[in-house]
């Protein structure tokens, strides 16, 4: 029994901030690597930003260097994605998935279903 739940999307203004959660229920998450995905409409998923199982190595796409932040909070079993200066080509659904942490990341596992975040004045 594995799942994935992503919460904390919305409707943003271009340079605000959300804060997206990846909580994760049947299995131990520090054991494995999660990564972040997008996913907007008439273009490819999206491979955003990646955390290491073993020693906590972050990963993230060029567009989002500098503006997200992804972290983990094994005692919660939730994986973040604090997202700032936002732009309107973020707007797209999130997803986060167990992953294959590299450049991008590959999710190969366990997905959410996703959460919608708009970015729009």
């Amino acid at each position: 029994q594995v799942q994935l739940v992503e919460s904390g999307g919305g409707l943003v203004q271009p340079g605000g901030s959300l804060r997206l959660s990846c909580a994760a229920s049947g299995f131990t998450l520090d054991y494995y690597a999660i990564g972040w995905f997008r996913q907007a409409p008439g273009k490819e998923r999206e491979g955003v930003s990646c955390i290491s199982s073993s020693d906590g190595s972050t990963y993230y796409a060029d567009s989002v260097k500098g503006r997200f932040t992804i972290s983990r909070d094994n005692a919660k079993n939730t994986v973040y994605l604090q997202m700032n200066s936002l732009k309107p080509e973020d707007t797209a659904v999130y997803y986060c998935a167990t992953s294959l942490c590299g450049t991008p990341p590959i999710g190969f596992g366990s997905w959410g279903q996703g959460t919608q975040v708009t970015v729009s004045s």
